[in-house]
């Protein structure tokens, strides 16, 4: 892996240096060697914000794969279109947060199951006051979710339901019963985004993380919630017709995002994109 942006030393050309394969007194060489980042290189990339004098407020990143064409998917999971080096980012985002934020239509095509402790992370997590694993918060306006599920029955930490608080009394009942704890974060069927995001900083998790899929992204983008996207850049070709990594009805005013970091490697581009 190697950074493209921002410069820094790791990028700029080093006057004199041996290029890669090259011989010494050549042309000025830049640091473009493969290598693979060490997870704690990888969480210091991926930081979150520093608190600010009033404290830590909440961040919302999302983090989504996309191919040349616009894919978010491949017969309808994301697996095919990532990599070795996109699932190292992916633990590593979830390794700083305290919350993954998922829409049930993704929980039940990709068979999500609970966040794990990860050993690299314990420290970072233990020092930040973090639980060992992220939560993992389900957004369902209807409930239609299996709670027979290990995602249910039997996370480190209990899976979080939001809904709203039309909600079917018998679902959420049996998502209760199956040790999920349920948060209403809507006045009907549906969720606010803005009201779920409160709801989870109401129990202390501030660093938020969403994998999507596109419709909740979607519903994040247009309230207005959403303050960075973590886009990795497969350099794939899939054709079909393929949901783009949001979706729903448009903003009114498209918002301008500003690039943060960019990395590479074996052709595939992880950016950072923060409002701006």
């Amino acid at each position: 892996m190697r950074r493209l942006f921002p410069v820094t030393d790791e990028t700029a050309p080093r006057p004199g240096a041996t290029p890669p394969g090259g011989v010494a007194g050549g042309p000025p060489a830049t640091d473009t060697a493969d290598r693979e980042w060490s997870l704690q290189e990888l969480a210091a990339a991926y930081a979150y914000p520093e608190p600010g004098p009033g404290g830590r407020e909440s961040w919302l990143r999302a983090n989504m794969v996309s191919t040349l064409d616009g894919a978010a998917q491949h017969d309808g999971r994301s697996q095919p279109i990532s990599d070795a080096a996109d699932m190292r980012i992916f633990g590593t985002l979830r390794g700083l947060a305290d919350v993954v934020l998922v829409g049930a239509q993704t929980v039940r095509q990709e068979g999500y199951r609970p966040a794990r402790a990860r050993a690299a992370f314990a420290g970072l997590r233990e020092a930040a006051g973090q639980a060992a694993a992220p939560a993992i918060a389900v957004v369902s306006a209807s409930l239609d979710l299996d709670f027979s599920w290990p995602l249910f029955t039997s996370p480190l930490v209990p899976t979080l339901v939001l809904t709203g608080a039309a909600a079917a009394p018998d679902r959420v009942a049996a998502a209760e019963r199956a040790g999920a704890r349920v948060l209403i974060a809507g006045d009907g069927m549906g969720v606010d985004p803005a009201r779920a995001v409160r709801a989870l900083a109401d129990l202390g998790m501030t660093r938020l993380l969403t994998e999507g899929g596109p419709r909740l992204l979607g519903q994040l983008i247009a309230a207005g919630v959403l303050d960075e996207l973590c886009l990795t850049v497969s350099p794939m070709l899939t054709a079909g017709d393929a949901q783009r990594i949001a979706g729903g009805p448009s903003v009114a005013v498209p918002e301008r995002f500003g690039l943060v970091s960019l990395l590479e490697e074996e052709g595939f581009l992880f950016s950072r994109y923060r409002r701006t």
